[in-house]
């Protein structure tokens, strides 16, 4: 059974998950609610939770102002925020959970269900908050968590040559010519790395500009990247891929 923990200034939200809570997620009970970061990081201590429920915006200090001021972090998060919040990138790229407002029935279970897997597998690695609270605070992600067997391996994007699609999962090629097969597909992962640097010039294959080294437009048109590797790319990609290089190379 996991305890958790709901902290929102909101009394809406906080009904909202404990209904959902009880009616739906019967592997969790509710041992505390607060509703500011303050009464949070007390109800934190008085309970010691294996998981919380966390509001991003409160008027007297942030979910990350938080975290930030709390030692020990023993316990999981699954953030509770608004759809177009800025921070939501940061979240995604630090593999911790987040729900949307309004609730959605089925994201909480889902969340509250990969979190139960995880302990029931024996795996008792914890989100690196530090990490997260890095990445929120650059605005622009540095680095990337990316789940394997043992945990959680946190890699620089800078580092990606490029990433091919494999069926559901990706697979990461590196500088150090490193490769990672992970359980995400392409098009997730494009979410996650949408900036200038990165360009998707194939249904299955997601580029690093930075280590393009030649375009050749014979034999179908392909792109070679700095460490030698041929990457294929779409016909309807081509021109797009010569406009992006363009500005991105200025």
């Amino acid at each position: 059974m996991l305890k958790a923990v709901i902290i929102d200034d909101e009394h809406k939200a906080v009904k909202s998950i404990q209904l959902i809570v009880k009616e739906y997620c019967h592997n969790v009970t509710i041992v505390g609610e607060a509703y500011s970061a303050v009464e949070g990081m007390q109800v934190i201590k008085e309970t010691k939770p294996d998981l919380v429920f966390l509001d991003v915006e409160m008027p007297q200090g942030s979910g990350f102002e938080m975290l930030e001021k709390m030692t020990e972090r023993d316990f999981d998060v699954i953030f509770v925020t608004a759809y177009n919040h800025y921070a939501i990138k940061a979240i995604k790229f630090s593999a911790v959970d987040y729900i949307l407002k309004p609730i959605d029935i089925y994201e909480l279970i889902s969340a509250v269900n990969r979190i139960d897997d995880k302990k029931k597998s024996g795996n008792t690695t914890k989100p690196d908050y530090n990490v997260l609270l890095e990445n929120v605070k650059t605005g622009n992600p540095a680095k990337l968590a990316i789940p394997i067997t043992e945990g959680i391996e946190f890699v620089e994007p800078k580092n990606i040559l490029y990433i091919n699609a494999d069926r559901s999962y990706s697979e990461i090629y590196f500088t150090d010519r490193k490769k990672m097969l992970v359980s995400k597909s392409l098009m997730e992962i494009e979410e996650l790395l949408s900036s200038p640097g990165f360009f998707r010039i194939h249904k299955s294959h997601l580029i690093n500009l930075e280590h393009v080294k030649k375009f050749i437009r014979t034999d179908g048109g392909y792109v070679e990247m700095s460490n030698g590797d041929k990457i294929m790319i779409s016909r309807r990609k081509k021109d797009e891929f010569i406009e992006v290089m363009s500005r991105y190379t200025k």
